[in-house]
């Protein structure tokens, strides 16, 4: 049955390597309820050669460090910064690492409410017993402080800030009241109880944090990977863990992944490698999004044509990801094309199939 799930969370697809650092640690010191110690919550994120843990996190080494210290202590960790920049797979696998279970998520929407984060009630109980244990209904926030684990808050800023600001007595004081219990009725969190919350600035819809709320995290801002070489390496890396079987039946070109990566760094940058200045589309130009496309790509030339990805594939798989909801972005990409794909189409194969592909498509 495991087989067939789509994805798998980080405790469950990890739990070989996760064993062999636990089992490493040994009576190594660790905090109250942490399923690893520090050092081995790194080794499990940053890969340790020696006992064969894979890296799981490329980027800036030295903020994994600090989101450690951070959740050993009594902050939040509010991992910010652009769409795609692998925050929700580091919260998650900081909670993997720490409490061994990376379920317990609150979904920040604009439709969520104080029940969805501290706790609801199973009305037919209510009613018939009135308020008790076995009517509440737990939040994943709620279950997170009674066994002391660590709760993750996505998209934290998507929520209405009197929503949000609920959360400021629970990171403070680490007690949620239960009035309808009783007076006095309240759950006090236990060691190891800690939030990585995530936010997308840029995102249409989000609300300001207040500074109350603030005061109560860590701010840790992710970037978007910079070096194009290593961002090609990354690419062909997640590629090759998202065909599984379908790898040794797809061909995908070093001058193919070459082009991808280069279209997006230069429109997400906003400039060419010749100097040439563009306008940067509104769609987000990720590192996932164009893991996307590569595996979009491959899937095309798998069961659809001969196996070997092209120039052309890209393109046509770029359109999806570009023309989201701002017609805008067309001309911009229309002026990358003219501008700098079609130079580059004269010397090389890849960028010619792009580029043909491309004139169509954005007509």
């Amino acid at each position: 049955m495991s087989s067939q799930l789509l994805r798998q969370p980080a405790e469950i697809r990890f739990q070989d390597e996760l064993q062999r650092l636990h089992e490493q640690d040994g009576s190594a010191a660790k905090p109250a309820n942490w399923y690893l110690s520090p050092r081995s919550v790194r080794a499990f994120i940053l890969g340790d050669d020696k006992l064969n843990v894979s890296r799981k996190f490329y980027g800036d080494d030295a903020l994994v460090d600090r989101a450690i210290v951070t959740l050993m202590g009594k902050q939040g960790l509010m991992l910010v910064g652009e769409p795609g920049t692998a925050k929700s797979m580091l919260s998650e696998l900081l909670a993997a690492a720490i409490s061994h279970d990376s379920g317990l998520t609150i979904q920040g929407t604009a439709g969520t409410t104080e029940d969805h984060i501290k706790y609801s009630w199973n009305y037919a109980l209510l009613l018939a017993e009135g308020p008790s244990e076995r009517s509440l209904v737990p939040s994943p926030l709620y279950q997170g402080m009674a066994a002391g684990k660590t709760v993750r808050f996505e998209e934290i800023t998507r929520c209405p800030p009197e929503i949000q600001d609920v959360m400021v007595s629970m990171l403070s004081d680490k007690t949620m009241m239960l009035p309808e219990m009783g007076e006095g009725a309240r759950l006090l969190a236990q060691s190891g109880f800690n939030v990585i919350a995530t936010a997308n600035l840029r995102d249409r819809g989000v609300h300001e944090m207040s500074a109350a709320l603030k005061r109560r995290f860590n701010f840790e801002t992710v970037k978007p990977i910079q070096d194009a070489k290593f961002e090609q390496q990354l690419l062909r890396l997640q590629l090759q863990q998202e065909l599984g079987d379908l790898k040794g039946q797809v061909q995908v070109g070093d001058d193919v992944v070459e082009v991808l990566v280069t279209v997006f760094q230069e429109l997400r940058k906003g400039v060419a490698t010749d100097g040439t200045h563009l306008k940067k589309p509104d769609a987000v130009m990720s590192t996932a999004e164009a893991v996307n496309i590569a595996h979009a790509a491959s899937l095309e030339a798998a069961f659809l044509g001969d196996g070997a990805v092209t120039g052309g594939a890209l393109a046509r798989q770029l359109r999806g990801v570009v023309l989201k909801d701002n017609d805008e972005d067309i001309a911009r990409v229309q002026y990358y094309i003219d501008a700098v794909a079609r130079e580059r189409a004269k010397h090389n194969s890849a960028w010619k199939s792009f580029y043909e592909e491309s004139k169509a498509l954005w007509q």
